[in-house]
């Protein structure tokens, strides 16, 4: 894809360019992460080992860091890497999220509702970027900067990928409910203010 387009406010967006490769060292870290992350959720939901799963979620969250910040650092954001991301959070997440409730079932609770959200709202709403010319859900602070700080900010990013199983692991799972339901309803809300862009 080549050439501008505009946001919903009417500003002009530069398009990711015409080619863009897969074949960079950010997506290399996706890949890396995801083909740690996934088999060590495996083996911990398996072994029933609490370690493990520690260790898969450890390589879940610092490679998620890890390859943004290097695409960032060396201008390597694509959509296509975007995209990688998005999926590689899926594969991680869901493995990690089903891990635990293995381990830990009293936790099923708020995990089922921690992964209708985040694999169905939440992937919806990461892969809603295409529909407009920016690189990821990092720029759609350009479209519109709500979504973007209730989505896609760090604070924001933070408590979805971390909040209910932080508050779960550390024993407390009403609160863990509690944490889901309220990612639900950002996710709802969001939803329907991306409806009335695309109109």
């Amino acid at each position: 894809m080549t050439g501008r387009g505009e946001a919903g406010d009417g500003s002009v967006l530069a398009l990711a360019g015409p080619r863009e490769s897969t074949r960079t060292w950010a997506n290399l870290v996706t890949a890396v992460r995801t083909l740690i992350c996934v088999p060590l959720a495996m083996l911990a939901a398996v072994h029933s080992s609490p370690e493990l799963l520690i260790a898969g979620y450890l390589t879940y969250w610092i490679g998620d860091i890890a390859d943004g910040a290097l695409a960032r650092a060396l201008d390597q954001e694509t959509r296509i890497g975007a995209v990688l991301d998005i999926v590689a959070d899926r594969a991680g997440g869901a493995t990690c999220a089903l891990a635990l409730a293995i381990i830990r079932p009293e936790l099923w609770p708020a995990l089922a509702i921690f992964l209708m959200q985040f694999m169905v709202l939440d992937g919806a709403l990461s892969l809603s970027f295409l529909r407009w010319p920016v690189k990821g859900p990092n720029d759609f602070h350009l479209i519109d900067r709500t979504v973007f700080r209730w989505n896609w900010s760090k604070p924001a990013k933070a408590i979805n990928t971390a909040g209910v199983i932080l508050a779960a692991a550390a024993g407390h799972p009403v609160l863990a409910v509690v944490i889901a339901l309220a990612q639900v309803v950002v996710k709802v809300i969001s939803a329907r203010r991306l409806l009335t862009l695309t109109r």
